[in-house]
């Protein structure tokens, strides 16, 4: 018998639709039944492709007994943070204060009256082990403390509610010193070039915000920015993070050498690595192993993540089926090879030829299977490459040059009953979700203007007409898709990213010669549009910065996010927006506003200068913005350079003898007379502040 969750366009809560538990999705009527009842509120936040809150699901989630009590003792709720990723950000930080760490699945546990946390975790076993006590046990403790306990329950309460309070309501600062820009950007070198011994994440935000250290020359720097950032696209590129055979890239690697990834892979990762690999070309790093990378991801997405709608699905599962067989999916059973099938699908020389290229040993390198990981950067000769593409047909039945189209398996059901030709996938969750959309059309947007590559550009302008066509009811921008119907309320996060990959898009308009006419939008235009309901909705007048959400959202408090997770920050990336707009149409309001949002964040930026890369990323397009207008003949070849503060212009006729104008935010260099006079005026006005 399913529950209410069945309903769900979520795939993350439909998967616990057969769960005896009587959930509820987060919604008016489940909050005033909590109220009404008295009943606690369990609330478990996880998303589709999360290990854990599939483990979580089969063990505790599906245990008669364990669901009997939480629904006479409690009101249980399901949220999909990919949903409401506000909902998420409030109790994550709740969750970290009451025990210094967070993770997924988030399981906390509210008062009815006021929504304010009193208890949580993550993944809790049925019986006691790991050192965690079993989830029976933790739900009796609490409704006995619930109950008997009132005056420390609201003491913890009360405790969570000020410090969730702090964090909202940073105060802001009267201006922000010269040297923190040094300050932020080496933070993020440091944390880019620290090697653990455990899992290994691409860290993106830190990683794009370190690469920008590298044109300046600060004095005792530990660290070579450009190395470490070349060492991180390398482990990228190279490592078992990356799928060799198919394309696109895995979440990150259990291990610190980049070997053995956790499956799933993640719309966002992929978006963002696209773009930071570009950049690495665009400095000079002009390595193979990126080029190649980047053209694989591309084909997977037109391969496996592109919805006949037009938009991209947003991730794929870490778990599959070997067999039909089987009652449990396997952790990277899709993507893994045993020895006897390597040996079985290559002849001899050929796997010789590929362990000279790859680490393959007769023991694997994963529970006894081999994960593909490249042993040294290049051009893959072609002979490997034919091997690969054996390797491709072995797993998806058909050969890469005859498989456009791979259709996705949207629950285990489908997985294990559609026909496929060679293994099973794994399960895709083919939900729209604006801000991770937006993430891949920034990164194909710059890998379309490194490598002049006008498939890229088409792929992501697609893309983003599709969200300009389907995500505004009643006159709001909304975050999500299914299957072309809209759902949820933008938020910060929705608004900034796009926004970001609207101006990437019309930057890769000029330099590839997309003409004007070519479609029925200017993504400028939109921009400014988007920006404008951003500003009027999210904008806090009293504070500074974007709130995540709407006004109407009755949340316990009203976030603005500045911390950088595996995602950049909403209001780093908006405050960079508004840059670079005021440089593109010279509207100062656009400035103004920058330099508030800026000064909101002032003391974070100070007292936690590791937090906020993207912040710093803002900062730095507000310390040395730069305009370069130009024809087009010049704004090819820039664009093809690495300059992480400026836009490009085309405009019809210079000054007589010049070939380019450099301004720097307010005003404007001598008329450029020679590329080499540019050059120098840009490789100035970049490191300024």
């Amino acid at each position: 018998m399913t529950n209410r969750l069945a309903q769900a366009q979520s795939l993350y809560l439909r998967k616990h639709a057969e769960n005896p538990i009587d959930w509820w999705s987060w919604c008016d009527e489940a909050l005033e039944r909590a109220r009404q009842e008295n009943k606690p509120i369990f609330l478990s936040i996880g998303y589709s492709s999360c290990h854990w809150c599939t483990v979580m699901e089969g063990e505790a989630f599906s245990n008669a007994e364990i669901a009997e009590y939480l629904n006479a003792n409690f009101l249980p709720i399901k949220v999909d943070r990919e949903e409401r990723p506000d909902i998420d950000s409030i109790y994550m930080q709740a969750l970290q204060a009451m025990t210094g760490q967070g993770g997924w699945p988030l399981n906390i546990f509210l008062s009815p009256d006021d929504r304010l946390p009193f208890y949580g975790g993550t993944y809790f076993p049925i019986d006691p082990k790991y050192g965690r006590p079993g989830f029976l046990q933790i739900l009796q403790g609490l409704r006995r403390f619930y109950d008997t306990e009132r005056e420390k329950l609201q003491t913890v309460k009360g405790e969570i509610f000020d410090r969730l309070q702090q964090s909202s309501r940073l105060q802001a600062v009267e201006q922000l010193t010269p040297e923190l820009l040094q300050t932020g950007l080496e933070y993020s070198v440091g944390i880019l070039a620290s090697r653990g011994m455990g899992p290994s994440f691409p860290m993106i935000p830190y990683a794009a915000t370190a690469l920008r250290s590298g044109r300046f020359n600060f004095a005792d720097q530990r660290h070579d920015p450009m190395e470490i950032c070349q060492r991180r696209g390398l482990d990228l590129a190279l490592g078992g993070i990356f799928d060799h055979v198919g394309g696109g890239f895995h979440r990150y690697t259990v291990d610190p050498t980049w070997t053995v990834p956790h499956f799933e892979k993640m719309l966002y990762d992929n978006g963002q690595i696209v773009e930071y690999l570009a950049e690495l070309w665009a400095i000079g790093v002009r390595e193979p192993a990126f080029e190649r990378a980047i053209a694989h991801t591309v084909t997977w997405l037109k391969r496996e993540m592109l919805a006949p709608q037009g938009y991209f699905y947003a991730a794929q599962d870490a778990d599959s089926f070997s067999t039909v067989e089987e009652v449990e999916p396997e952790e990277g059973a899709f993507y893994v090879w045993h020895e006897a099938e390597l040996q079985a699908l290559l002849t001899a020389d050929e796997l010789a030829e590929l362990a000279i290229h790859f680490s393959i040993l007769p023991r694997g390198n994963f529970e006894g299977k081999t994960v593909l990981q490249r042993l040294q950067p290049g051009v893959l000769p072609e002979s490997v490459e034919t091997s690969l593409q054996k390797l491709f047909t072995a797993r998806y039945g058909t050969p890469p040059e005859d498989l456009s189209l791979f259709p996705p398996a949207r629950n285990n059901q489908e997985a294990k009953t559609y026909p496929w030709p060679g293994r099973i996938p794994s399960v895709t969750d083919p939900k729209m979700i604006v801000a991770w959309n937006s993430l891949m059309i920034s990164g194909l947007a710059r890998a379309a203007m490194v490598f002049e590559d006008l498939d890229y550009y088409e792929l992501a302008a697609g893309v983003a007409n599709f969200i300009l066509e389907n995500q505004w009811v009643d006159g709001r921008f909304h975050r999500l898709n299914y299957e072309g119907n809209p759902a949820v309320m933008a938020q910060s996060e929705d608004y900034a990213l796009f926004i970001k990959a609207l101006l990437d898009l019309q930057q890769a308009s000029l330099c590839l010669a997309v003409m004007p006419d070519s479609t029925p939008i200017t993504w400028l235009e939109q921009a400014v549009r988007v920006q404008a309901e951003l500003d009027e909705f999210l904008w806090s007048v009293e504070l500074g910065g974007y709130y995540n959400t709407d006004a109407r959202d009755d949340l316990v408090v009203r976030e603005r996010s500045f911390d950088d997770n595996a995602t950049p920050a909403a209001n780093g990336v908006a405050i960079a927006n508004l840059v670079r707009l005021m440089l593109i149409t010279e509207e100062l309001d656009y400035l103004d506003r920058a330099e508030q949002g800026l000064l909101a964040f002032g003391t974070i930026m100070t007292q936690a200068p590791q937090a906020c890369p993207s912040l710093f990323g803002a900062l730095d397009w507000f310390r040395n913005a730069t305009l370069v207008r130009s024809d087009r003949t010049l704004i090819t070849p820039l664009s093809q350079q690495y300059l992480p503060t400026v836009m490009l212009s085309v405009i019809p006729q210079l000054p007589e003898g010049a070939i380019g104008l450099v301004c720097q935010g307010l005003s404007c260099r001598e008329p450029a007379r020679s590329v080499e006079q540019l050059q120098t005026q840009l490789q100035a006005s970049g490191v300024r502040g």
